[in-house]
Protein backbone atom coordinates (compact mmCIF):
# COMPACT_ATOMS: atom_id res chain seq x y z
CA UNK A 1 0.00 0.00 0.00
CA UNK A 2 1.58 3.08 -1.28
CA UNK A 3 1.48 5.94 1.77
CA UNK A 4 1.78 10.19 1.32
CA UNK A 5 5.55 9.12 2.49
CA UNK A 6 6.57 6.53 -0.06
CA UNK A 7 9.01 8.60 -2.61
CA UNK A 8 7.87 8.49 -6.51
CA UNK A 9 9.25 9.85 -10.18
CA UNK A 10 8.02 12.56 -11.61
CA UNK A 11 9.51 13.09 -15.37
CA UNK A 12 12.79 12.76 -14.54
CA UNK A 13 12.80 13.98 -10.97
CA UNK A 14 12.93 11.70 -8.34
CA UNK A 15 10.58 13.20 -5.06
CA UNK A 16 10.96 12.29 -1.76
CA UNK A 17 7.58 11.97 -1.28
CA UNK A 18 4.28 12.69 -2.56
CA UNK A 19 3.18 16.04 -1.36
CA UNK A 20 2.96 19.30 -3.47
CA UNK A 21 2.70 23.04 -2.96
CA UNK A 22 -0.34 24.16 -4.73
CA UNK A 23 0.03 27.65 -6.75
CA UNK A 24 -1.09 30.44 -4.25
CA UNK A 25 -0.62 34.07 -5.95
CA UNK A 26 0.48 35.97 -2.95
CA UNK A 27 1.04 39.82 -5.51
CA UNK A 28 4.63 40.32 -4.39
CA UNK A 29 6.29 40.96 -7.31
CA UNK A 30 7.45 43.68 -8.36
CA UNK A 31 5.52 46.37 -11.07
CA UNK A 32 8.13 45.05 -13.78
CA UNK A 33 6.91 41.48 -13.20
CA UNK A 34 10.16 40.78 -11.73
CA UNK A 35 9.81 38.72 -8.48
CA UNK A 36 10.31 40.19 -5.18
CA UNK A 37 13.52 40.11 -2.92
CA UNK A 38 11.54 37.66 -0.82
CA UNK A 39 10.50 35.44 -3.46
CA UNK A 40 14.01 33.15 -3.04
CA UNK A 41 13.65 33.22 1.09
CA UNK A 42 9.47 31.94 0.54
CA UNK A 43 10.10 29.31 -1.85
CA UNK A 44 13.34 28.02 -0.41
CA UNK A 45 11.64 28.14 3.17
CA UNK A 46 8.99 25.37 1.97
CA UNK A 47 11.74 23.33 -0.07
CA UNK A 48 10.90 19.99 2.13
CA UNK A 49 7.49 19.36 0.36
CA UNK A 50 8.18 17.58 -2.62
CA UNK A 51 7.21 19.75 -5.37
CA UNK A 52 6.63 22.97 -5.28
CA UNK A 53 4.18 24.92 -7.91
CA UNK A 54 5.11 28.48 -8.08
CA UNK A 55 2.05 31.47 -7.86
CA UNK A 56 0.84 32.14 -11.56
CA UNK A 57 3.34 33.63 -13.34
CA UNK A 58 2.47 35.29 -16.98
CA UNK A 59 4.14 34.13 -20.23
CA UNK A 60 3.33 37.40 -21.86
CA UNK A 61 2.27 41.13 -21.07
CA UNK A 62 -1.05 40.63 -22.14
CA UNK A 63 -1.71 37.49 -19.81
CA UNK A 64 -1.13 39.28 -16.49
CA UNK A 65 -4.30 40.32 -14.45
CA UNK A 66 -3.66 41.41 -10.75
CA UNK A 67 -1.35 43.88 -9.65
CA UNK A 68 2.47 42.58 -8.89
CA UNK A 69 2.08 39.61 -10.17
CA UNK A 70 5.19 37.78 -11.62
CA UNK A 71 6.18 37.04 -15.35
CA UNK A 72 8.73 35.13 -17.42
CA UNK A 73 9.37 36.43 -20.94
CA UNK A 74 11.76 38.84 -20.28
CA UNK A 75 15.74 38.75 -19.19
CA UNK A 76 15.37 40.64 -16.04
CA UNK A 77 12.11 38.03 -14.99
CA UNK A 78 14.78 35.09 -15.70
CA UNK A 79 17.21 36.60 -13.48
CA UNK A 80 14.71 37.03 -10.60
CA UNK A 81 13.52 33.50 -10.93
CA UNK A 82 17.25 32.08 -11.15
CA UNK A 83 17.56 33.28 -7.40
CA UNK A 84 14.49 31.73 -6.43
CA UNK A 85 15.19 28.31 -8.37
CA UNK A 86 18.90 28.83 -6.68
CA UNK A 87 17.53 29.31 -3.52
CA UNK A 88 14.82 25.90 -3.94
CA UNK A 89 18.05 23.84 -5.22
CA UNK A 90 20.34 24.58 -2.32
CA UNK A 91 17.36 23.86 0.10
CA UNK A 92 16.82 20.19 -1.68
CA UNK A 93 13.86 21.36 -3.35
CA UNK A 94 12.17 20.51 -6.75
CA UNK A 95 9.57 23.77 -8.39
CA UNK A 96 7.85 24.01 -11.40
CA UNK A 97 7.00 27.72 -12.75
CA UNK A 98 3.20 27.57 -13.30
CA UNK A 99 2.30 29.81 -16.57
CA UNK A 100 -0.56 31.77 -15.97
CA UNK A 101 -2.63 34.12 -18.88
CA UNK A 102 -5.84 35.07 -17.16
CA UNK A 103 -7.57 36.15 -20.05
CA UNK A 104 -10.49 37.96 -19.86
CA UNK A 105 -9.51 38.57 -15.73
CA UNK A 106 -7.58 41.42 -16.14
CA UNK A 107 -8.09 45.15 -15.54
CA UNK A 108 -6.89 47.98 -17.70
CA UNK A 109 -4.96 49.45 -14.32
CA UNK A 110 -3.21 46.55 -13.25
CA UNK A 111 -1.05 46.30 -16.81
CA UNK A 112 1.82 48.06 -17.63
CA UNK A 113 -0.06 48.39 -21.12
CA UNK A 114 -3.26 49.00 -20.07
CA UNK A 115 -5.08 47.05 -23.06
CA UNK A 116 -8.12 46.11 -23.17
CA UNK A 117 -7.85 42.27 -21.99
CA UNK A 118 -8.37 39.66 -24.26
CA UNK A 119 -10.28 36.34 -24.27
CA UNK A 120 -12.30 33.32 -26.49
CA UNK A 121 -15.07 35.71 -27.38
CA UNK A 122 -15.75 39.26 -26.25
CA UNK A 123 -18.01 38.12 -23.07
CA UNK A 124 -16.75 39.62 -19.99
CA UNK A 125 -16.71 37.36 -17.12
CA UNK A 126 -19.32 39.93 -14.68
CA UNK A 127 -17.21 40.06 -12.12
CA UNK A 128 -15.21 42.53 -9.97
CA UNK A 129 -11.14 42.77 -9.46
CA UNK A 130 -9.46 44.69 -7.10
CA UNK A 131 -7.22 47.71 -8.82
CA UNK A 132 -5.13 50.56 -7.55
CA UNK A 133 -8.48 52.56 -8.01
CA UNK A 134 -10.24 50.15 -5.53
CA UNK A 135 -13.06 47.17 -6.79
CA UNK A 136 -13.83 47.27 -10.19
CA UNK A 137 -15.83 45.51 -12.87
CA UNK A 138 -13.70 43.41 -15.57
CA UNK A 139 -14.55 45.16 -18.81
CA UNK A 140 -15.91 43.69 -21.78
CA UNK A 141 -12.63 41.49 -23.59
CA UNK A 142 -11.24 41.68 -27.18
CA UNK A 143 -11.67 38.28 -28.82
CA UNK A 144 -8.55 36.69 -29.78
CA UNK A 145 -8.31 36.40 -33.98
CA UNK A 146 -7.27 32.83 -34.73
CA UNK A 147 -4.19 34.23 -35.50
CA UNK A 148 -3.90 35.84 -31.94
CA UNK A 149 -4.48 32.68 -30.50
CA UNK A 150 -1.47 30.77 -32.19
CA UNK A 151 0.48 33.25 -31.06
CA UNK A 152 -0.55 32.77 -27.53
CA UNK A 153 0.50 29.08 -28.06
CA UNK A 154 3.66 30.23 -29.09
CA UNK A 155 4.04 33.05 -25.98
CA UNK A 156 3.38 29.89 -23.59
CA UNK A 157 5.91 27.74 -24.89
CA UNK A 158 8.22 30.79 -25.39
CA UNK A 159 7.22 31.39 -21.37
CA UNK A 160 8.21 27.63 -20.69
CA UNK A 161 11.53 27.83 -22.32
CA UNK A 162 12.26 31.21 -20.44
CA UNK A 163 11.68 29.22 -17.65
CA UNK A 164 13.74 26.48 -17.67
CA UNK A 165 16.73 28.93 -18.65
CA UNK A 166 15.50 30.16 -15.07
CA UNK A 167 16.50 26.76 -13.37
CA UNK A 168 13.09 25.74 -12.86
CA UNK A 169 12.62 21.64 -12.88
CA UNK A 170 9.65 22.18 -15.14
CA UNK A 171 6.53 23.95 -15.86
CA UNK A 172 2.86 23.30 -15.03
CA UNK A 173 0.13 25.18 -17.77
CA UNK A 174 -2.99 27.01 -15.58
CA UNK A 175 -5.37 25.54 -17.23
CA UNK A 176 -7.92 25.98 -14.19
CA UNK A 177 -9.99 29.01 -11.76
CA UNK A 178 -10.97 30.62 -15.05
CA UNK A 179 -8.35 31.39 -16.56
CA UNK A 180 -7.38 31.34 -20.16
CA UNK A 181 -7.26 28.08 -20.97
CA UNK A 182 -10.58 27.42 -19.06
CA UNK A 183 -12.72 29.77 -20.73
CA UNK A 184 -11.66 27.97 -24.01
CA UNK A 185 -12.57 25.32 -22.55
CA UNK A 186 -16.05 26.43 -21.45
CA UNK A 187 -19.17 27.04 -24.20
CA UNK A 188 -20.41 30.00 -21.45
CA UNK A 189 -16.89 31.71 -22.58
CA UNK A 190 -15.91 30.32 -25.92
CA UNK A 191 -18.57 31.24 -28.61
CA UNK A 192 -15.99 30.93 -31.68
CA UNK A 193 -17.11 29.39 -34.55
CA UNK A 194 -12.89 28.92 -35.86
CA UNK A 195 -11.03 25.39 -34.94
CA UNK A 196 -10.95 26.52 -31.67
CA UNK A 197 -14.68 26.69 -30.74
CA UNK A 198 -18.06 24.72 -30.88
CA UNK A 199 -17.43 20.90 -30.36
CA UNK A 200 -15.86 19.92 -27.28
CA UNK A 201 -12.86 18.69 -29.69
CA UNK A 202 -12.31 22.25 -31.06
CA UNK A 203 -12.51 23.95 -27.57
CA UNK A 204 -9.84 21.63 -25.95
CA UNK A 205 -7.45 22.44 -28.98
CA UNK A 206 -6.53 25.57 -27.45
CA UNK A 207 -5.50 23.69 -24.00
CA UNK A 208 -3.30 20.57 -26.10
CA UNK A 209 -2.01 23.10 -28.52
CA UNK A 210 -0.50 24.88 -25.83
CA UNK A 211 0.71 21.65 -23.82
CA UNK A 212 2.06 20.03 -27.31
CA UNK A 213 4.34 23.46 -27.73
CA UNK A 214 5.50 23.03 -24.66
CA UNK A 215 6.39 19.82 -24.65
CA UNK A 216 8.22 20.24 -28.10
CA UNK A 217 10.20 23.38 -26.37
CA UNK A 218 11.29 21.93 -23.33
CA UNK A 219 10.26 18.50 -23.06
CA UNK A 220 6.82 16.11 -22.06
CA UNK A 221 8.97 15.11 -19.09
CA UNK A 222 9.20 18.53 -18.03
CA UNK A 223 5.62 19.85 -18.57
CA UNK A 224 2.10 19.98 -17.05
CA UNK A 225 -1.01 21.44 -16.69
CA UNK A 226 -3.77 22.09 -13.69
CA UNK A 227 -7.56 21.84 -14.47
CA UNK A 228 -10.38 22.36 -12.70
CA UNK A 229 -13.46 20.11 -14.49
CA UNK A 230 -16.64 22.21 -13.11
CA UNK A 231 -15.60 24.32 -10.77
CA UNK A 232 -17.84 28.11 -11.03
CA UNK A 233 -15.10 30.46 -11.14
CA UNK A 234 -14.73 33.78 -13.10
CA UNK A 235 -17.73 33.77 -14.86
CA UNK A 236 -17.64 30.09 -15.95
CA UNK A 237 -20.54 27.61 -15.97
CA UNK A 238 -19.73 24.00 -16.57
CA UNK A 239 -21.50 21.83 -14.24
CA UNK A 240 -21.20 18.04 -15.50
CA UNK A 241 -22.14 19.05 -19.10
CA UNK A 242 -17.82 19.15 -19.79
CA UNK A 243 -17.12 15.64 -18.37
CA UNK A 244 -16.52 14.28 -21.59
CA UNK A 245 -14.07 17.04 -22.69
CA UNK A 246 -12.35 16.21 -19.61
CA UNK A 247 -12.19 12.60 -20.50
CA UNK A 248 -11.01 14.16 -23.73
CA UNK A 249 -8.15 15.75 -22.72
CA UNK A 250 -7.02 13.26 -19.87
CA UNK A 251 -6.70 10.93 -22.92
CA UNK A 252 -4.76 13.19 -25.11
CA UNK A 253 -2.54 14.44 -22.19
CA UNK A 254 -1.65 10.52 -21.78
CA UNK A 255 -0.84 10.22 -25.16
CA UNK A 256 1.90 13.41 -25.06
CA UNK A 257 3.62 12.01 -21.95
CA UNK A 258 3.34 14.91 -19.60
CA UNK A 259 5.57 14.72 -16.38
CA UNK A 260 2.01 14.99 -14.49
CA UNK A 261 -1.44 16.18 -14.53
CA UNK A 262 -2.99 17.96 -11.63
CA UNK A 263 -6.56 18.28 -10.75
CA UNK A 264 -8.32 21.11 -8.75
CA UNK A 265 -10.82 18.77 -7.66
CA UNK A 266 -14.59 19.97 -6.53
CA UNK A 267 -16.12 16.29 -5.58
CA UNK A 268 -17.54 15.01 -9.13
CA UNK A 269 -15.98 11.59 -7.52
CA UNK A 270 -16.91 9.45 -11.18
CA UNK A 271 -14.93 12.46 -13.42
CA UNK A 272 -12.00 11.74 -11.17
CA UNK A 273 -12.05 8.38 -11.42
CA UNK A 274 -12.29 8.46 -15.38
CA UNK A 275 -9.77 10.97 -15.85
CA UNK A 276 -7.47 8.18 -13.17
CA UNK A 277 -7.85 5.36 -15.60
CA UNK A 278 -7.29 7.44 -18.87
CA UNK A 279 -4.34 9.58 -17.74
CA UNK A 280 -1.25 7.07 -16.79
CA UNK A 281 1.15 9.19 -15.66
CA UNK A 282 1.07 11.11 -12.24
CA UNK A 283 -2.02 12.48 -10.90
CA UNK A 284 -2.05 15.33 -8.25
CA UNK A 285 -4.97 16.00 -6.52
CA UNK A 286 -5.99 19.41 -4.94
CA UNK A 287 -9.22 19.19 -2.94
CA UNK A 288 -10.21 22.75 -1.62
CA UNK A 289 -11.25 22.91 2.44
CA UNK A 290 -9.47 19.49 2.96
CA UNK A 291 -8.75 18.96 6.73
CA UNK A 292 -5.47 17.57 8.47
CA UNK A 293 -7.30 14.70 9.10
CA UNK A 294 -7.70 13.61 4.89
CA UNK A 295 -4.24 14.33 3.91
CA UNK A 296 -2.82 11.47 2.42
CA UNK A 297 -6.03 9.37 2.09
CA UNK A 298 -6.07 10.13 -2.12
CA UNK A 299 -2.95 8.64 -2.47
CA UNK A 300 -3.33 5.91 0.17
CA UNK A 301 -6.58 5.09 -1.61
CA UNK A 302 -5.02 5.15 -4.81
CA UNK A 303 -7.56 8.03 -6.10
CA UNK A 304 -4.05 10.35 -6.94
CA UNK A 305 -0.63 9.86 -6.96
CA UNK A 306 0.43 13.12 -5.03
CA UNK A 307 -1.75 15.11 -3.22
CA UNK A 308 -1.31 19.43 -2.98
CA UNK A 309 -2.07 21.66 -0.64
CA UNK A 310 -2.56 25.94 -0.67
CA UNK A 311 -3.21 27.38 2.63
CA UNK A 312 -1.31 24.46 4.83
CA UNK A 313 1.94 25.06 2.97
CA UNK A 314 1.25 28.75 2.85
CA UNK A 315 1.20 29.21 7.01
CA UNK A 316 3.97 26.52 7.30
CA UNK A 317 7.10 26.57 6.15
CA UNK A 318 8.11 23.28 8.03
CA UNK A 319 4.67 21.62 7.07
CA UNK A 320 6.49 18.14 6.33
CA UNK A 321 7.84 18.38 9.42
CA UNK A 322 4.68 19.47 11.20
CA UNK A 323 2.75 16.64 9.72
CA UNK A 324 4.89 13.99 10.06
CA UNK A 325 5.29 14.68 14.05
CA UNK A 326 1.39 15.70 14.48
CA UNK A 327 2.74 19.28 15.63
CA UNK A 328 0.47 21.90 15.58
CA UNK A 329 -0.10 24.59 12.51
CA UNK A 330 0.39 27.80 12.91
CA UNK A 331 -2.76 30.37 12.22
CA UNK A 332 -3.79 31.56 9.05
CA UNK A 333 -3.31 35.29 8.41
CA UNK A 334 -5.68 35.71 5.40
CA UNK A 335 -5.54 39.22 5.50
CA UNK A 336 -2.16 39.38 4.37
CA UNK A 337 -2.65 37.09 1.79
CA UNK A 338 -2.13 39.47 -0.64
CA UNK A 339 -1.20 42.83 1.40
CA UNK A 340 1.64 44.64 1.03
CA UNK A 341 4.96 43.56 -0.59
CA UNK A 342 7.31 42.66 2.83
CA UNK A 343 8.13 40.11 5.07
CA UNK A 344 4.71 40.04 7.29
CA UNK A 345 2.01 36.99 5.83
CA UNK A 346 4.72 35.84 3.63
CA UNK A 347 7.96 34.59 5.15
CA UNK A 348 7.49 35.53 8.67
CA UNK A 349 5.96 32.00 9.50
CA UNK A 350 7.61 30.52 12.63
CA UNK A 351 9.17 26.90 11.88
CA UNK A 352 8.56 24.58 14.66
CA UNK A 353 11.95 25.58 16.44
CA UNK A 354 10.84 28.98 17.14
CA UNK A 355 6.94 28.15 16.97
Amino acid sequence: MTDLWSPIKLGNLQLPHRLAMAPMTRSRARPDGTPGDLAPEYYSQRATIGLLVTEGTQPSADGQGYPNTPGIYTDDHVAGWRKVTDAVHAAGGRLFVQLMHVGRRSHPDNTAHHRQPVAPSAIAPGEEMFTGNGMLPVPEPRALTTEEVRQTVADYAYGATRAIEAGADGVEVHGANGYLVHQFLAPNANERTDEYGGALENRARFAIEVVQAIAAAIGPEKTAIRLSPGLPTGGIVEGNANDDLYRYLAAEFDKIGIAYLHVLHIGNEALLSDIRRAFSGVLIVNRPGRTREQVGTDVAAGIADMESLGTMALANPDLVHRLRTDAPFNEVRKDLFYAGGGAEGYTDYPVLERA
